[in-house]
């Protein structure tokens, strides 16, 4: 033999030296390729979070912007109530009544339909979610605690409530 031939076993560890190098390459490729599809379904889970917040974060602002703007108007609606309250003894023939007592209706009716369902009833349990008591009565007709007369009517519900109800309540005569 001269000292160029190879022998068997030397021929064998470089065809799996070879091998080994072209595995490896492949073997660095789906590590990398792994570790990008990870990365890419992080960052759509992050979209998909952004997304969400935003959703969210808009409907609360157009919330809050719709109370605002709500709220902004009922001292023009208190305005109303005491001009037909001024004007009871005038009459319901006055057409300048019947316009102010339209008026009214349809800003009721409109906040209603906003979410802002006017609270103005008597006889119910005085409920400090809904209700202001600024003044108590004695009355033996009705239970301590029932709203007996309601000063300024309250907008809202149990979620939304743009103000409460300013009223008197009964308590025990004694």
């Amino acid at each position: 033999m001269n000292g160029h031939e190879e022998r068997p076993d030397q021929d064998g560890a470089r065809a799996a030296q070879a091998g080994a190098d072209e595995a490896e390459p492949l073997g660095g490729s789906e590590a990398k390729l792994a570790e990008l599809e990870d990365r890419w379904l992080r960052a759509v889970a992050e979209l998909d979070n952004v997304r969400k917040r935003i959703a969210r974060d808009t409907e609360r602002l157009r919330a809050e912007e719709r109370d605002k703007v709500a709220s902004e108007w009922l001292p023009v609606l208190d305005n109303l109530e005491r001009a037909l309250s001024a004007a009871e003894g005038d009459g319901d023939a006055d057409p300048v009544v019947q316009g102010v007592r339209a008026v009214r209706d349809q800003a009721v009716a409109t906040l209603n339909r906003l979410g802002y369902r006017r609270q103005d009833q008597t006889g119910v349990p005085f409920d400090p979610r809904h209700h202001e008591a600024v003044s108590t009565v004695e009355r033996d007709d009705v239970a301590p605690g029932t709203v007996v007369e309601v000063l300024q009517p309250g907008y809202g519900g149990d979620q939304r409530q743009l103000r409460p109800a300013v009223v008197v309540v009964a308590t025990r005569a004694e």
